[in-house]
């Protein structure tokens, strides 16, 4: 019988001073920190590589899947997760037969908004025809002021059927508090119908009433950290209403529930879920709930429309699947994909067949729902997961220092918080610290937005009344681009032309970084194989009737092109040097002030040139 031996075992492990060395050695004096270490937006550092060592302090590691603290997700035998999608009820007929079609194509939880002036019983009635209650998960929302009337006629429909409580999963939303966020207005009144549901709906143990919607904060631009702690506030807040007014501890935690977005970050999304569980499960256990399964936090996950564009409008379909697969592998309880053309216009039967089939992907093709966090014991994963904790729970007490999620809301604590960082990302993405392909990187040099248009909502209990609390800004992250592209589009398309000359690779790379550049304004651009001289050059583009004038060459041969191709093109066309060479002075002391390189604020430089063009 031959001998078993483990494999490797006549080689010795690095240590990580011996990796460190090592890639100290192949940085060749290049600073480490600067290098390699990631100083993300959400307040901790990740290192380049993570060993088992990193994770002998941390507890999540020896974590089981359905059980306290939860961090490894709600279940101990599956992954499974409802495939969600919402429909706006205008007529209860029409959504009551959307409904039930799209229940025959993979859907296995819905979620019906209805406006406040159809919420009756018999509506419901109408909505929920024909519909297998005890096998579908449900979800009913409608503004806060009659959240109320809509339970009280879900729960009538429920008994005259007779359906089995005990097998009834559903949600009649009530979340006053975003309304606060989203229109500043002052909602305190209506904060007593939360009990008042929740104790209407205690017979059923799979109902789910207090619902905090940080997906508002996500698609408003909140960092991870940011939405995850003011997830936690929000929860409690609602939490120890509840307790407070004579709820019992453990129906209260049971029928909360939380929306989440998701955005494009892969694995800290991951992370983000995994936190979340194991905090909320902390803040449960304070209160002494009877049942420790009480303080599973219950998650529906939406793929966030904070990073969607209206121009290069497929790549959505990229970035909603990404934060699909961050959502699936977290460990979520339903999920939904946003179609991908949301930003712009009321989603199809195409875009949301497309969307409906992008979490079938993942769960019947790429078996997601099959293994219980599969990320547990990745070195990375773990960090993160950690990271993220702490540093929400340092948010989230905080808040608590302010008084509570409700007090930080009204004295604009939250909004302030979250519009700074919205306007931070702008400031990013305009200077492309944070890209969005096909928006301020790569964009499609042909692409015409054909009348798309950002598409605007309103709740339907808004009024003109001048709100009392501040709100949220909600403009996505491409909209100042894409109104400068729309803008270009509708007033005059410039032709930039790229007069490529000398060194063969720079010109070369040059050309393609402006070509980029000057697209994201809607430009049309025209590329160059290269010139001999530069009167070549500047005549090729006159004749192409050029309104810019690129020159792409090398830093070393910018002193003996550009000055020449500046004065032979004789304020004929805009004059641009593409990159920073160090002969700039010299050449702005010739009168050339136009330079686009990779410290430019890509934004501004196309306004000022949009206005130097009289566009």
């Amino acid at each position: 019988m031959a001998n078993k031996e483990k494999l490797f075992t006549e080689f010795q492990a690095p240590t990580t001073q011996e990796w460190l060395d090592k890639i100290q050695v192949d940085l060749k004096g290049a600073d480490f920190q600067k290098r390699l270490v990631w100083r993300t937006n959400e307040g901790f550092n990740v290192q380049p590589f993570y060993r088992r060592e990193d994770l002998k302090d941390l507890k999540t590691p020896d974590a089981l899947p359905g059980e306290f603290p939860f961090v490894r997700g709600n279940k101990k035998d599956s992954n499974a997760w409802y495939v969600r999608q919402n429909i706006a009820v205008n007529d209860p007929v029409e959504a009551n037969k959307k409904a039930l079609d799209i229940l025959n194509k993979g859907i296995d939880s819905l979620g019906f908004r209805i406006p406040k002036d159809l919420v009756s019983a018999e509506n419901i009635e109408k909505l929920l025809d024909g519909i297998y209650c005890e096998i579908v998960d449900l979800n009913f929302r409608t503004c806060p002021c009659h959240a109320l009337l809509l339970a009280e006629a879900v729960d009538a429909y429920f008994t005259k059927k007779g359906f089995d409580k005990e097998k009834l999963s559903f949600t009649v939303g009530f979340d006053p508090i975003e309304n606060m966020l989203t229109k500043g207005k002052d909602v305190t009144p209506r904060l007593a119908d939360g009990p008042k549901i929740v104790e209407l709906l205690k017979a059923y143990p799979k109902a789910h009433v207090m619902t905090v919607h940080t997906e508002t904060l996500n698609n408003a631009g909140a960092y991870i950290v940011q939405e995850l702690g003011y997830a936690l506030a929000w929860g409690n807040e609602y939490l120890q209403q509840l307790v407070d007014a004579g709820i019992d501890v453990d129906l209260a935690a049971r029928q909360m529930k939380f929306y989440m977005g998701v955005s494009e970050n892969y694995f800290m999304e991951i992370a983000k879920f995994r936190a979340a569980r194991l905090l909320w499960a902390q803040i449960v256990k304070q209160y002494e709930p009877k049942d420790e399964n009480s303080a599973k936090m219950t998650i529906n996950a939406t793929t966030s429309t904070y990073n969607m564009t209206v121009f290069d409008s497929y790549v959505n379909l990229l970035r909603s699947q990404t934060e699909a697969m961050s959502a699936a592998l977290g460990g979520i309880h339903s999920m939904v994909v946003t179609p991908f053309n949301a930003p712009y216009e009321k989603p199809t039967d195409f875009s949301e067949r497309i969307a409906r089939n992008q979490q079938l992907l993942i769960k019947e093709e790429s078996h997601f729902d099959r293994i219980v966090d599969p990320s547990a014991g990745s070195y990375y994963i773990e960090h993160l997961t950690d990271a993220l904790a702490q540093e929400g729970w340092k948010l989230f007490l905080k808040i608590e220092e302010e008084g509570g999620f409700l007090e930080a809301v009204k004295k604009g604590i939250v909004q302030d918080d979250i519009n700074a960082t919205n306007v931070k990302r702008h400031g990013d993405a305009a200077k492309r610290k944070e890209f969005l392909l096909g928006t301020n990187q790569f964009p499609n040099f042909t692409e015409k937005s054909e009348g798309k248009r950002s598409a605007s909502s309103a709740c339907c209990c808004a009024t003109a009344e001048e709100a009392p609390f501040k709100k949220l800004e909600t403009t996505r992250l491409a909209a100042d681009f894409e109104d400068l592209r729309i803008h270009t589009e509708e007033t005059k398309v410039p032709i930039a032309f790229m007069l490529t000359i000398g060194n063969l690779a720079m010109r070369q790379a040059r050309a393609q970084f402006s070509c980029n550049f000057l697209a994201c304004a809607g430009y049309k651009v025209i590329d160059n194989l290269g010139f001999k001289t530069v009167e070549e050059g500047v005549d090729a583009a006159l004749e192409a009737k050029a309104d810019i004038v690129v020159i792409c060459s090398s830093d070393d041969e910018y002193a003996e092109y550009a000055i020449p191709a500046f004065k032979y093109l004789n304020g004929r066309a805009m004059f641009v040097v593409a990159g920073a060479p160090a002969c700039m002075e010299d050449l702005k002391a010739a009168g050339i002030e136009n330079f686009v390189h990779v410290k430019c604020n890509v934004l501004e430089t196309l306004k000022e040139y949009n206005q130097k063009l009289g566009i």
